[in-house]
């Protein structure tokens, strides 16, 4: 399968004060197999110099002064130009083919409308690094496709289509920065939208937002606040009961983790 040349990518990096990691992220983009139309990177009132060093590596900077990553990302979000908005954080670590993969995937399936990955931690204990990503991912997707559904997002690896940003972008959270923005993402897209889940699309990721009872206790609050106020909009029931009443299309969802890896070309 060979990329859609005519399909461009946008990939959008939120970033406060994460310099160094920001580097690499996009030292690894610049060496892409397929290169993406622009790099967007969302400043989010940043101190340290990670405006500089996406400055430096030729990327679209735009600020964000609201603290925050579903501020940060909506305004990539918003300024992207490309076809298909990509996303990572700064601290993923994308292999050369991670954008050929987003190109391929939505040039073969023009009714996808979001593509959403997997990773390893590469900070984690050699033995433990990809194992113990999965088990995270793994029951992160499988929660979530519960609570929704249908497919959950995860930020730190997925690409949604520009038409699907802008049906969706008027009811995105923006202001609270409790909220997971990739779990309130998915919310807005609802049963009507396909999300497929791509096990072997991966990149590396930092385990250190999960190192210690606090950082885990925060994800878990945010996770249930963000739950909290999607249910108030549209209940799992009734979610559920539109998923079910839906036409059913060819999807790969949560329990693709636990069946085993999707095939794909040009994957990580």
């Amino acid at each position: 399968m060979s990329a859609d040349p005519n399909l461009t990518v946008s990939v959008v990096v939120p970033v406060r004060d994460d310099a160094r990691a920001l580097d690499v992220c996009l030292s690894l983009l610049a060496r892409q197999s397929v290169g993406p139309l622009e790099v967007v990177v969302v400043d989010n009132a940043s101190s340290d110099a990670s405006a500089a060093v996406a400055h430096r590596w030729g990327a679209v900077v735009v600020g964000e002064p609201r603290v925050g990553i579903p501020a940060a990302a909506a305004a990539g979000y918003d300024a992207a130009k490309g076809d298909v908005i990509a996303r990572l954080d700064a601290d993923s670590r994308p292999g050369p083919h991670w954008v050929r993969t987003v190109v391929e995937r939505m040039a073969a399936d023009p009714e996808l409308d979001a593509l959403t990955g997997t990773g390893q931690f590469y900070d984690a204990p050699r033995g433990l690094r990809r194992a113990s990503c999965l088990a995270y991912l793994g029951s992160y997707y499988a929660l979530a496709h519960l609570a929704l559904g249908h497919t959950a997002l995860w930020g730190s690896c997925m690409a949604m289509r520009a038409r699907t940003w802008q049906a969706v972008r008027q009811d995105a959270v923006r202001e609270d920065p409790e909220v997971h923005d990739d779990l309130d993402l998915a919310f807005r897209c609802g049963p009507a939208r396909r999300i497929r889940l791509l096990h072997s699309w991966r990149v590396g990721v930092s385990a250190r937002s999960l190192r210690g009872r606090r950082q885990r206790r925060r994800r878990l609050d945010r996770a249930w606040h963000t739950l909290g106020l999607n249910w108030q909009v549209s209940p799992p029931w009734d979610r559920w009961w539109r998923t079910l009443r839906r036409p059913r299309r060819r999807n790969v969802g949560a329990s693709s983790l636990t069946r085993g890896r999707a095939r794909s070309s040009g994957h990580v």
